[in-house]
């Protein structure tokens, strides 16, 4: 279902294209490339949907995806692997596979490949921050493609991200939220593979290889993720020697069609500040 987010009037106008970019274990991944009027070259970002990391598809984001575009910047909104046939880690092997397939075709969508970065939405935003963090993994980078580019990211932007997964596991085991603890269960399988894949204990242990510079929006109204997860994850992400800014709007909920223009607006102006500051 399309996500009827309410849009500012934009800078450029925007056209879409639908790929097919990957096949991967008897699945054929599509993929929506929406992308700015104009000569270019653009900055651009994979997307990564929402669903509790167990539902939803390319078009989940539309609304999103198209705003984040008509701000001129050439968005990637993907098709990815999920549960049950396809537990952690597929979903970040798409993703980092995503990553290198927009940075190798970037002379046809009129990008600059060095400012290639990724915004999720919800699991999304944990999906795509754990990709930012881990470009290099071995167990995300598996698929292999004739190509020279790597999956580091020139940027990363959240919404309502689930950016530490364990924390929100705990959060909905004292709530007594079914159908989100089986949704953690379904897809990272058990609390090693949540630990393992977890941004909050990366940036906590020194493990990130990679720290693109990053802004994380949160509601102030989010019943979905733990209150002060942004501003926390951006803590550590500084801690770590990463940029990050956290911006949390009150009143605001999880899903992005409760957020007002205003909101909209501040954040986008934010997320296009980061990207002017990038280096390429």
């Amino acid at each position: 279902m399309r996500d009827p987010l309410p849009l500012p009037s934009p800078d450029f106008s925007v056209s879409m294209r639908e790929v097919t970019w990957l096949e991967v274990g008897g699945r054929t991944l599509r993929a929506i490339i929406y992308y700015p009027g104009g000569k270019g070259p653009f900055p651009a970002a994979v997307c990564v949907h929402g669903g509790a990391w167990v539902s939803g598809d390319r078009t989940s984001t539309h609304g999103f995806a198209n705003l984040i575009a008509s701000h001129g910047v050439v968005v990637m909104a993907i098709d990815f692997r999920m549960p049950s046939e396809w537990p952690y880690p597929a979903a970040l092997e798409d993703i980092n596979y995503a990553i290198r397939w927009l940075k190798h075709n970037a002379a046809q969508y009129r990008i600059v490949p060095e400012k290639v970065g990724g915004i999720g939405v919800s699991s999304g935003g944990h999906l795509i921050l754990l990709s930012a963090l881990c470009p290099h993994d071995s167990h995300y980078s598996a698929i292999p493609m004739d190509s020279d580019k790597d999956a580091s990211q020139a940027f990363v932007m959240t919404c309502s991200g689930v950016l530490d997964p364990v924390a929100r596991f705990r959060m909905a085991e004292k709530a007594g939220e079914l159908e989100i603890l089986m949704c953690h269960r379904a897809f990272f399988g058990d609390a090693a593979m949540m630990d393992e894949g977890n941004p909050a204990r990366i940036l906590e242990a020194g493990e990130a290889t990679s720290l693109p510079p990053a802004c994380f929006f949160q509601g102030g109204d989010d019943v979905r993720v733990p209150p002060g997860t942004a501003e926390r994850i951006a803590a550590l992400y500084q801690a770590a020697g990463g940029q990050a800014q956290a911006t949390v709007y009150p009143g605001m909920e999880h899903s992005l069609v409760s957020w007002c223009k205003e909101e909209l607006d501040d954040m986008m102006g934010k997320t296009m500040a980061m990207i002017r500051s990038l280096s390429g």
